[in-house]
């Protein structure tokens, strides 16, 4: 494992904490703007573009890792064994897959909430689709607590 491997490794895997936190506490800002009947702020603002921006920064991350990784390299040139092998499958497609379905339900909250005509409609546009995005990022996390891809919550740099 080269040592630019280890540290994108352990620093993605850090990362995921922010990339969870900032969705989680806008997600909550969100909702309560929305019930309140409260305008659209520029903290919201920058509390929707936070959400893109650290997500963008892991899926960087991800893309680096996915090109280093032996894992991966395995899954890639070994595809028709590989498939069948829950863990490296999981790294090989199926994580990689659903981050960049999140990242596209990010896109598009984040672009349809700018055409919205009232601040209730881009509140709700948030929900849904940052919303959605949490859901398939907390499912495709390969958690510590995890019988099929188990790794650890804290990587050492």
């Amino acid at each position: 494992m080269t040592s630019i491997y280890a540290f994108i490794l352990a620093l993605h895997s850090t990362w995921r904490w922010v990339v969870l936190i900032i969705p989680i506490v806008s997600l909550f800002r969100f909702a309560y703007q929305k019930k309140k009947r409260l305008p659209f702020t520029p903290i919201d603002n920058f509390l929707k573009k936070a959400v893109i921006i650290a997500f963008y920064m892991q899926a960087l991350m991800g893309i680096i890792l996915y090109l280093l990784s032996p894992i991966t390299q395995y899954f890639l040139t070994h595809f028709e064994i590989a498939v069948h092998l829950r863990q490296i499958r999981f790294f090989g497609m199926e994580h990689s897959s659903m981050m960049i379905l999140a990242a596209i339900f990010l896109l598009i909250g984040g672009l349809k909430s700018k055409n919205a005509d009232t601040y209730d409609r881009r509140f709700k546009i948030l929900l849904i689709w940052f919303g959605l995005a949490l859901l398939i990022v907390l499912s495709s996390i390969p958690w510590e607590f995890s019988p099929l891809t188990s790794r650890p919550s804290f990587r050492s740099f």
